[in-house]
């Protein structure tokens, strides 16, 4: 299916690895020309090494952190073109309410749903003007879960997803698509960490990390290129009808409040 992206700009936070980094290239294998923005700059030299083997599309990279608005005012001059939004960035911490201090409840709500709003404030400006755009707000399920063991994010998460819903409902009035992405379990470097660290915990042997897949939906994660594809889908006119909504990818997880 030809999604007609190619020679539209596409900016993607968090663009480095995992869900970012799949996305970045699902765009660019459309022919998108992809910003791809993160923390770490050597990260981004190899995820554009990367891309620009497979695709014959301009890569940029920004190293940027955007919990800080002065980066995102940054990228909003520098950028003032983009088609497509993808915002990735952040990575909220788990544990339950007794387990997680202020300071760190504000550093992670700062990156992910502050930046993401600021992100989204800087660019659809900009979209407004031109009269189209997407924005598509990489959420996750824990919205719809409600993991208590996870409750920042829970938090995190479901503002977000309101917040997307919210803008999404009326964005159309401007040319603009607004939506949130809510991935389940995805196997990205930081969960098979996660997943080497809690079975050497259980069993002695980090090696056995798989295994405690087994009980998901197919016996396994997403992959992140899952994501990204949907992602791509979602910034094309093929899906020129969708704004305001929530596009769900767990297996169904959270249609059976399962939390993982």
């Amino acid at each position: 299916m030809d999604l007609k992206l190619a020679g539209k700009s596409a900016l993607i936070t968090g663009a480095s690895k995992g869900i970012g980094r799949a996305t970045a290239e699902s765009l660019a294998a459309e022919g998108c020309n992809v910003i791809l923005v993160s923390r770490t700059a050597t990260d981004l030299a190899a995820a554009k090494e990367r891309i620009a083997r497979k695709s014959n599309v301009r890569v940029d990279t920004v190293a940027a952190d955007l919990s800080d608005s002065k980066y995102v005012n940054q990228l909003a001059g520098d950028f003032p073109n983009v088609d497509i939004l993808v915002n990735n960035a952040g990575a909220i911490p788990g544990g339950k309410l007794l387990d997680i201090d202020e300071k760190t409840w504000r550093k992670s709500w700062d990156l992910k749903v502050l930046g993401y709003v600021n992100m989204c404030r800087a660019f659809y400006a900009l979209m407004k003007e031109r009269g189209s755009g997407v924005i598509i707000n990489v959420t996750g399920n824990a919205a719809q879960t409600h993991d208590p063991e996870y409750i920042c994010g829970v938090a995190g998460n479901a503002a977000l997803m309101a917040f997307s819903q919210s803008l999404g409902s009326v964005s159309p009035r401007d040319g603009i698509r607004v939506i949130s992405v809510n991935p389940g379990p995805v196997e990205t470097e930081r969960l098979v960490g996660l997943m080497k660290k809690k079975a050497l915990d259980r069993t002695g042997n980090a090696d056995n990390w798989r295994d405690l897949f087994k009980p998901l939906p197919f016996g396994r994660a997403c992959a992140p290129e899952e994501i990204g594809a949907m992602i791509a889908f979602l910034a094309s006119d093929r899906c020129g009808y969708n704004s305001g909504s929530v596009v769900t990818i767990d297996a169904g997880l959270s249609a059976r409040s399962m939390n993982f």
